[in-house]
């Protein structure tokens, strides 16, 4: 059975995702009007964060896989282009699944 790799998928036409969280092995969906920080904090996830403008980097988080897409100004473009981390307040992703190292 071939299992289709969600984190080279890319991102379905109605703007959502998945996110995995591969320390706590929980995945959520992630609508296209919400953020990822608002999603897992709504469930519970407690996570540090501020400015939720992708201003000031409080809640920088590495990406294991997927393929982010950078809203923020915070990281310079070498550091958004290298897609290892992604300020979850205000990014979204350009792939079906984003798998993230909390």
């Amino acid at each position: 059975m071939s299992h289709e790799d969600l984190t080279q998928t890319p991102l379905p036409a109605d703007g959502g995702f998945e996110v995995h969280l591969a320390q706590r092995g929980q995945t959520y969906q992630v609508p296209a009007d919400q953020s990822i920080l608002r999603v897992l904090s709504d469930a519970g996830v407690d996570l540090p964060f501020a400015c939720e403008q992708g201003v000031c980097g409080t809640c920088l988080t590495k990406v294991v896989a997927g393929q982010p897409d950078h809203w923020d100004m915070f990281l310079t473009p070498e550091e958004q282009a290298a897609n290892d981390q992604m300020l979850i307040c205000c990014s979204r992703s350009q792939t079906a699944r984003l798998v993230l190292d909390l």
